[in-house]
């Protein structure tokens, strides 16, 4: 399965390491799914993790922020984007993630805003939960 996470799913499992969504990371890191990633996004997901709050709860220094977010971009399958599929969501801050999927031809959006991606399903691509991929991933 090829997915692609949206930040708040990184977060997510940076913050939770017992959560579904770090479970998600474990399962991709064990050759169960492929997660796909652009430059673009593993700059925003770096941005994101490395703010203060989120280190904070995480418990994480800026130093062990950094080694996630390198080890969470070795995980990854580059893509490439050829093509910029803006605008095509309601949240702009969005797109990022719908470019990664339709340019990496994933099979889903791992996402707690369900809402906002729903547009994705027009390219083929599911929008689901973490646990909903953890679910698929096991079948």
């Amino acid at each position: 399965m090829r997915l692609v996470l949206d930040t708040e799913v990184v977060v997510a499992a940076m913050r939770s390491p017992r959560g579904g969504s770090a479970e998600l990371l474990r399962r991709i890191d064990a050759g169960k799914a492929v997660m796909l990633l652009t430059v673009a996004l593993a700059l925003e997901y770096e941005a994101i993790c490395m703010l203060a709050e989120h280190r904070l709860a995480s418990g994480l220094s800026a130093s062990e922020a950094g080694i996630y977010i390198d080890g969470l971009i070795g995980l990854a399958e580059p893509v490439k984007s050829f093509f910029r599929w803006r605008p095509q969501l309601r949240d702009p801050g969005d797109e990022l993630v719908l470019e990664a999927a339709v340019n990496g031809q994933a099979d889903a959006i791992v996402t707690f805003n369900e809402f906002h991606l729903r547009e994705a399903r027009n390219f083929g691509i599911a929008v689901i939960r973490p646990a909903e991929a953890l679910r698929r991933i096991n079948k």
